[in-house]
């Protein structure tokens, strides 16, 4: 083991690597890493932030650490992942939209192909680097070739759906723009076993993986990405069942409950305002069939939340039983805020029904969520999840953007507690870096120059030494799709272009006013316009294109057939 140690590092020293020392690499009390990331997951989907879901695991991560109420990521999942494991702009590091949404007007330059720039290091990589074995089991969404598979981005083993999304019963694409769900296995194709379970086989092999190495005194990196809750919504009926009438009252009733419930655990202001999202369906107004199935596919939707923290409760005790979880520092969160699509309705009918049949998928009551069935929860129970926040993903609204984020274990000394300052998704990188006592690359790696890291640590205000995460007059800006957002402070200027058809910006101060209620454009002038000058120089020097006239984001992933 000495001897390999001793190799590894002298060249990574001959590779300018950045190595870290043979007494930093050996320190038996290194701590490990376990980054969750669920993918469309609301801002109250967790029982710590006000959901009726039962997540006892994350609920106890949360009372060991320090759960962050002010957290933002980008509105879609490939931008969020990119900017998550590299902490580099969406602009800068090859990944500003999601691929499939990206018209071919801007796939003509470089840093918009949707895949992860070699000009870019991943947290893997540096952690790689540095001594530690490095995982990665779940949904990849950053390149499909062998040069951009994760394999090849700093993780030692893989299991890595390198697709938008897939059936998490079965090796099924989820929609006909891919041909075949895309699996590998350390940067080989993979075939999933028969019995598999998207949140059951994840975990499953983050085990195999670290007990493959359990006698190595190196730490390790394990960086799971869910499917839960992507669509399709999919659970074991056991789960869903427990359920069982839980949303009969409708999302106008359980919004509302989860915004007492949040208020109650102090994770929003007690007196900020509150609205519907705007276009919201009438529960009042639909048939009891509707009703009906409406409550079912959100059941199925509580269910799978449930299993994916039944199933991060298995890693936990594994880890307990091999005397890890105490030296284990725990990233729980989501890409981006949970999903509305409406490629299923309340009548159980879809655009995509003569595709359904050609598959064999079907969106009957009976089986919703068990094998063979697709759904989606829709646009009303979406207003659930994201509760007390307006709108959903791909929006550049706080229900687009704001998640939670539980961090716990060594370097975490507040434990049990809430705060609301402002981070963003660039910040985890760093955190974890220092965390774990690793230098950033600053720029260098391997010889060459690449995107530096932009985020700023949360380690000093982890530790309890520091309040302030941001300074009040630090812009952080944010597009994707040609929404666009300016953070500064307290406050956030906000365009939904696309999405909402939007022609002016809005000023709102997020931390009173979560719910975007009060617009402030008016009343706070000076600031506004500071804030429109900073969002243009943040524009411009992360070289952000314009959408072409008459962009349609359904029309860019699906082909002209669909809206």
């Amino acid at each position: 083991m000495k001897f390999r140690i001793l190799f590894f590092l002298g060249i990574a020293v001959l590779m300018n690597l950045g190595a870290p020392t043979l007494v930093d690499a050996q320190q038996p009390d290194r701590p490990n890493v376990v980054l969750i990331l669920a993918d469309d997951l609301g801002y109250t989907d967790i029982s710590p932030f006000g959901s009726e879901i039962n997540t006892p695991n994350i609920a106890r991560l949360a009372a060991e650490g320090l759960s962050f109420t002010n957290y933002h990521t980008a509105a879609n999942c490939a931008p969020a992942r990119a900017m998550l494991l590299t902490g580099v702009d969406s602009h800068r590091n090859g990944v500003p939209n999601i691929p499939e949404s990206i018209p071919p007007e801007q796939m003509a330059f470089d840093h918009y192909q949707g895949v992860l720039s070699d000009k870019v290091v991943t947290l893997a990589s540096l952690l790689q680097a540095n001594g530690y074995h490095t995982y990665m089991t779940g949904k990849w969404h950053l390149g499909h070739t062998p040069s951009l598979l994760p394999s090849a981005r700093g993780f030692d083993r893989t299991i890595a759906l390198a697709d938008t999304g897939a059936d998490n019963w079965a090796q099924h694409t989820y929609l006909p723009i891919h041909d075949q769900a895309n699996w590998y296995a350390d940067g080989a194709p993979h075939t999933l076993p028969d019995d598999f379970y998207s949140s059951e086989y994840f975990v499953d092999k983050t085990i195999e993986f670290i007990d493959s190495n359990e006698s190595s005194d190196q730490p390790f990196f394990a960086y799971i990405p869910f499917q839960a809750v992507h669509i399709p919504v999919q659970a074991p009926k056991e789960y869903s069942d427990k359920y069982a009438g839980v949303y009969d009252e409708g999302w106008t009733v359980l919004r509302e409950k989860r915004r007492q419930a949040a208020i109650g655990n102090g994770v929003i202001p007690a007196g900020s305002d509150v609205t519907a999202t705007p276009g919201t369906r009438d529960w009042s107004e639909m048939t009891d069939e509707q009703k009906r199935y409406d409550a079912r596919r959100m059941e199925v939707y509580a269910g799978m939340v449930d299993a994916m923290d039944a199933h991060i409760g298995r890693l936990m005790s594994y880890l307990e039983s091999i005397d890890e979880y105490d030296n284990t520092i725990f990233i729980f969160t989501s890409d981006n805020g949970a999903a509305s699509t409406s490629l299923v309705d309340s009548d159980g009918n879809s655009p995509l029904n003569a595709w359904f049949e050609q598959m064999g998928y079907r969106t009957d009551y009976e089986t919703l969520g068990e094998r063979g069935s697709w759904v989606a929860i829709g646009p009303g129970n979406a207003t659930i999840a994201n509760s007390p926040l307006i709108y959903f993903k791909f929006h550049a609204n706080e229900g687009g953007l704001r998640v939670p984020l539980v961090i716990s274990g060594p370097g975490i000394t507040r434990r049990g507690e809430l705060t609301d300052e402002f981070t963003f998704v660039t910040d985890l990188a760093p955190t974890i870096l220092d965390l774990v006592d690793i230098n950033d690359h600053e720029g260098s790696w391997n010889g060459g120059a690449v995107e530096p890291i932009v985020g700023s640590s949360l380690a000093d205000h982890l530790a309890g030494t520091t309040d302030q995460i941001h300074s009040p007059s630090e812009p952080i800006g944010y597009e994707l799709g040609g929404s666009s957002v300016l953070f500064k402070g307290d406050y956030k200027i906000v365009i939904n272009r696309f999405e909402q058809n939007e022609t002016e910006w809005h000023l709102y101060n997020i931390k009173t006013d979560p719910g975007e209620v009060h617009d402030l454009k008016d009343s706070r002038p000076q600031l506004f316009e500071e804030m429109l000058a900073d969002y243009e120089v943040w524009a411009q020097a992360n070289n952000v294109l314009p959408m072409p006239e008459g962009y349609n984001r359904g029309r860019t992933i699906f082909g002209n057939g669909f809206n």
